[in-house]
């Protein structure tokens, strides 16, 4: 068995080994340099073809997060009403931010292992007829849910609400057409499906939220999380509001050009890794933690009664040096995720990945075949 460390986390990813030798390449100064202008803009488009939009794109310097609040913090004011489609972890983490920023969260809230649906808005809504923004979560890590939002944007749309999605764990593994699905506000990090260094969040705004925060009656309480900031620097005034990090750039603009050499074969490519996942899992007596609309960039599957959350891993890491990712908030120590997005959306990766996880579960006594399931489901000749 191979024992170089293997990361199979759902982010960050390895890298490529060209994304790794764009970031060696020499700095400028990206405040006065008129070339970086043109990279950063060049950028920016590529970040555009793999999101399907034709709106304004936005790199911005900091961990996927940041675009969450950067988003709540311009869209939402004091007062205002919101509708937070929370179930799971980061969808109730946007409710939390909502409050932060003076509005009123209005819960959409399901079981973690459930998708949300249209009549779960219809049924919120018909009380809250004064909502104009609503957030949600397309892949929700925690659990390895993916939301159907090419079903709830249409819908708020038509009623006027501005929508604020996270596909921070999606864009680049799972489809995401922001412009056709009725996306105002798209939000990506660097280092999920897109596999560059984590450290940038990616940002698309439409016409329609630009009007929003333009028309705002109260000031943005900040400048860092302040889209309105960009749009007066760059957008108007052709200026960064702050220092790029030139570095970062670079190994983005590398990963985003592999992922555009082949946009849906990759897109392919996660599809038919995470079902021999999935397949290897079930076919094994585990138990998958959602109900259905699985994610292809994660898989989260139930800890198998008897064994400890972090004994396992722990001894999964230090034995045969392969990571795999445990939960957190109220999923803690209740399930297990192997990340296969990015360029851990490799057939090698995970059947080496099986193949430890065969051998440490025979270390605790238990007999698997995952390896072998894996194998037979994406056959010699998978990706």
């Amino acid at each position: 068995m191979n024992t170089r460390p293997l990361i199979m986390t759902p982010g960050p990813t390895a890298i490529d080994e060209r994304v790794r030798r764009a970031l060696s390449r020499p700095i400028t100064n990206p405040d006065l340099d008129p070339a970086f202008f043109e990279f950063y803009k060049q950028v920016c488009r590529k970040v555009a073809r793999i999101a399907h939009t034709d709106e304004t794109v936005l790199i911005m310097a900091g961990e996927g997060i940041l675009g969450l609040e950067a988003a709540v913090a311009s869209l939402v004011e004091p007062g205002e009403e919101v509708l937070c489609l929370a179930n799971g972890v980061f969808g109730h983490g946007f409710a939390d931010f909502v409050a932060m920023y003076g509005g009123v969260p209005v819960k959409v809230e399901r079981d973690f292992r459930q998708p949300l649906t249209v009549e779960d808005l219809e049924a919120v809504l018909a009380g809250h007829p004064k909502v104009r923004v609503a957030t949600m979560v397309h892949c929700e890590t925690p659990s390895g849910l993916l939301n159907p939002v090419q079903e709830l944007c249409p819908f708020l749309s038509e009623r006027g609400i501005i929508t604020i999605v996270d596909a921070v764990a999606s864009l680049g593994g799972d489809e995401v057409r922001a412009d056709a699905w009725k996306i105002d506000v798209l939000l990506a990090g660097s280092q999920k499906a897109l596999s560059a260094p984590p450290g940038l969040t990616m940002v698309s705004v439409s016409e329609r939220a630009w009007e929003k925060i333009k028309a705002r009656r109260e000031p943005v309480r900040g400048f860092y999380l302040n889209l309105n900031t960009w749009r007066e620097a760059w957008l108007e005034g052709g200026y960064f509001p702050y220092t790029q990090p030139v570095s970062d750039l670079y190994a983005l603009d590398e990963a985003c050009d592999i992922l555009l050499e082949d946009l849906e074969g990759a897109l392919a490519r996660h599809r038919a890794l995470a079902a021999a996942t999935r397949h290897a899992l079930t076919s094994n007596g585990l138990e998958l933690y959602p109900e259905s609309h699985f994610a292809n960039t994660v898989t989260a599957f139930v800890i198998p009664r008897g064994l400890d959350d972090e004994e396992f891993r722990g001894h999964l890491w230090r034995k045969y040096r392969v990571m795999i990712a445990g939960s957190w908030g109220r999923l803690a120590g209740q399930v297990w995720r192997i990340g296969h997005m990015g360029y851990n959306a490799s057939r090698a990766r995970l059947a080496e990945t099986f193949l430890a996880l065969d051998a440490a579960f025979g270390d605790f006594g238990r007999t698997t075949k995952l390896a072998e399931h894996f194998s037979k489901e994406v056959g010699l000749s998978g990706p």
